[in-house]
């Protein structure tokens, strides 16, 4: 509490933290666009490696799967990029 009663005081720090909350701001949807990136090649790969382990195909199903998840991804990725 003490220290936002201290940034009320001072201009300087006002200032920076209404910059950082700014930034963190504008930086949003880029990071939720790479936890997307991240998180479809680790579901589809994971799913490829499922379906190898119960079909006996290793490991097509897991490069067919991590191939999707980066396409998925990056489709995301570009998505949220260019939306500005």
């Amino acid at each position: 509490m003490a220290r936002f009663a201290m940034a009320e005081k001072d201009p300087f720090l006002k200032r920076s933290t209404e910059a950082l909350q700014q930034n963190a701001e504008q930086a949003g949807p880029a990071a939720g666009a790479s936890y997307t990136l991240i998180g479809a090649i680790i579901l589809l790969g994971g799913i490829g490696y499922a379906v190898d382990n119960w079909r006996g195909t290793s490991p097509w199903f897991l490069v067919g799967g991590l191939v999707l998840g980066i396409v998925v991804g990056m489709y995301e990725l570009a998505k949220s990029v260019w939306r500005k």
